[in-house]
């Protein structure tokens, strides 16, 4: 079999090249680029999609989750030096948009069984720490949500703000704060990334605020367009944070295809767990009584530098997500006092497999046997 590369995004949207060319040209046509009917009917769609009422569509996934917080800021719901628990091995864009509004970070363990937040311990650094708002990071496409999550949200009046940037489609074993069990609209509010890689991913950069309150998506909205709520007329200190036109253009033509993808993506998962048996290979755990959707088939390998070259020697494309965690990056050296050995060593052991389009049943085989080859040559 010939070589296999972690991920092509050109081969990735070759199936639909053609309807991504045809709304991009609608689009020139029209001449209107900005806040107009492809932005309308794509938060329309994203809305249902995550079985939310609102959804705004904005610049990026870091954005859209900065204006979360801002916005609880400006509506009085969460002050300067608040704390936010958010996971310790999520992309360093979760933290990001906590320190950026003004707010305190405080990480904590992951369980290894999921890689996501263990809400065990989230309860208690929420005692703790007299936390305001827990975001939970719905990490590799495995939805982090169970009814501590929920009975936390009620009994202490804490913000749920999903990180959902890997997870639209998914669907949680539990239902959510408004009774749905889709990840977007299981906390307060929920951020979306559509970076390209995604599982929904536009040809740049572009995101999503998702929610059933009315009054923060409005707050949204305008910060998100220089802080107005008309135009030349800013009530706040905003940003520029609007999508563009062809970016929702492209997000609609894939978003058809969402379903099929995620689908695909769990069919591949599945083979992986099924075929993969060497016994320094720890696969990641499917759980039948939720959707995982698979941004991410993560395994853990101990001898992760071997295993890697090992991979790419026999032309299998593999990748890291996330070498480094947060607490552990120059930008953020005095973030974390107590140990985080979990997220370390997640850190330490983590390796994403082919798992994108145009990956299938075969490859994924193909690169099981190989696996299961490691170290007996």
């Amino acid at each position: 079999m010939n070589n296999i590369p972690f991920l092509d995004l050109k081969l990735a949207n070759e199936p639909i090249e053609k309807e991504l060319i045809e709304a991009a040209t609608n689009v020139i046509a029209s001449g209107r680029y900005l806040h107009g009917e492809q932005t309308e009917l794509l938060e329309r769609e994203i809305a249902s999609t995550c079985q939310t009422k609102y959804c705004v569509a904005v610049s990026n996934g870091l954005d859209a989750l900065r204006l979360i917080l801002r916005a609880y800021i400006e509506l009085g719901r969460l002050q300067c030096h608040d704390v936010v628990i958010v996971p310790a091995n999520t992309f360093i864009a979760s933290v990001l948009a906590i320190s950026d509004s003004g707010l305190e970070p405080i990480l904590c363990e992951p369980c290894f069984d999921t890689m996501n937040l263990d809400t065990r311990k989230a309860a208690l650094l929420t005692e703790k720490h007299n936390a305001k708002a827990i975001m939970p990071v719905h990490l590799y496409g495995t939805p982090c949500w169970d009814d501590k999550l929920v009975s936390l949200a009620k009994e202490q009046d804490l913000l749920i703000i999903e990180d959902n940037a890997q997870a639209i489609g998914a669907k949680a074993q539990t239902a959510g704060i408004n009774g749905t069990s889709t990840t977007g609209g299981l906390g307060h509010a929920a951020g979306i990334s559509f970076y390209p890689t995604k599982n929904l991913g536009a040809l740049g950069d572009a995101g999503a605020v998702t929610t059933n309150d009315e009054e923060l998506a409005a707050t949204v909205r305008a910060l998100a367009n220089y802080g107005s709520d008309r135009r030349y007329h800013n009530i706040m200190k905003g940003f520029n944070c609007r999508i563009d036109e062809i970016q929702a253009a492209m997000l609609r033509v894939k978003l058809r295809f969402l379903e099929q993808e995620n689908s695909r993506r769990q069919i591949i998962a599945e083979t992986y767990n099924n075929c993969i048996t060497h016994p320094e290979v720890i696969t990641p755990k499917i759980f039948k009584e939720m959707t995982q959707v698979w941004h991410q088939y993560v395994i853990r390998v101990p001898r992760r530098d071997d295993f890697m070259r090992y991979l790419k020697n026999n032309g299998i494309g593999c990748d890291i997500h996330y070498a480094t965690p947060p607490h552990l990056q120059p930008c953020y050296p005095h973030i974390q006092t107590e140990p985080l050995p979990t997220a370390e060593q997640l850190a330490d052991e983590v390796v994403s497999l082919p798992i994108a389009h145009p990956i299938t049943i075969q490859h994924a085989t193909h690169i099981a046997e190989v696996i299961n080859n490691w170290g007996t040559h």
